[in-house]
C-alpha cells in the first residue's frame, strides 16, 4: 500500500467523529468501487494495531466467520 495512501486516509479522518467515519465506511462499501479498498484497508490497519490481543483474536474470528462459505 502506498505510504501517501495512508498519510491522506489519515489526514483525512483525523478528528472525526464516530458517525463520520462509520458514514465514510459505508458510502465506500454501497459504492463498491475498487479503488476504494486501499483506503478501507487504511481504516483497518488503524484498527489493528491499536487492538490488544483480545480484540485482534476477536477481529480474526469474525472475519474467519464471514469467509466462511
Amino acid at each position: 500500500m502506498n505510504f501517501q495512501i495512508r498519510d491522506a486516509i489519515t489526514a483525512n479522518m483525523t478528528n472525526n467523529s464516530a458517525d463520520d467515519i462509520r458514514n465514510v465506511v459505508e458510502d465506500a462499501l454501497n459504492r463498491g468501487e475498487e479503488h476504494l479498498l486501499p483506503g478501507l484497508g487504511v481504516f483497518f490497519e488503524k484498527l489493528w494495531v491499536n487492538a490488544d490481543e483480545q480484540e485482534k483474536s476477536k477481529i480474526t474470528g469474525e472475519l474467519a466467520q464471514a469467509f466462511t462459505g
